[in-house]
């Protein structure tokens, strides 16, 4: 089987609020934070949210060759109301950062490690919630990049 191509991909937690922005090394061995986006959530139906045109921007800026976004799949492996409106979010981004490929991945656990990992460094309430966003972007990426290596 083919190996991961080369280039950087974007790593993207989709909150209610928050969109947290992760991206990779060229080889895809390690994801790292990036930024966390405020959603813009009173974009006309015909306009291009705000958080969609920076991350479009980014991919740009770091000449990324694909997005994951983490799908947010319930502990019973079935698709909920969040699930829904991720797919929704990651087909807006994919029609405005075309032909860059946006993947779905499985993300079920991503924002509990990520909270659990930056607790056990000590970093909590506000400066958690501030950069939460972000680690669970790495975790989404990191664990999407480590399951590529698998297959190869």
């Amino acid at each position: 089987m083919s190996e991961l191509s080369l280039g950087v991909r974007l790593g993207v937690d989709v909150g209610q609020a928050r969109v947290g922005v992760s991206r990779s090394d060229p080889h895809g061995v390690l994801a790292t934070p990036l930024v966390t986006l405020a959603r813009d959530l009173d974009a006309a139906p015909d306009a291009v949210p705000a958080d969609i045109a920076a991350l479009a921007a980014l991919v740009t800026e770091h000449e990324a060759v694909e997005v994951v976004v983490g799908l947010p799949v319930n502990l019973a492996g079935k698709h909920g109301p969040a699930a829904v409106h991720v797919k929704a979010y990651a087909g807006r981004l994919a029609d405005v950062i075309a032909p860059v490929p946006v993947a779905l991945t499985d993300e079920r656990m991503s924002t509990v490690v990520a909270s659990r990992r930056l607790a056990e460094r000590g970093i909590r309430g506000k400066r958690q919630r501030a950069v939460v966003d972000q680690a669970a972007a790495v975790e989404i990426l990191q664990s999407w990049l480590d399951a590529q290596r698998r297959r190869t």
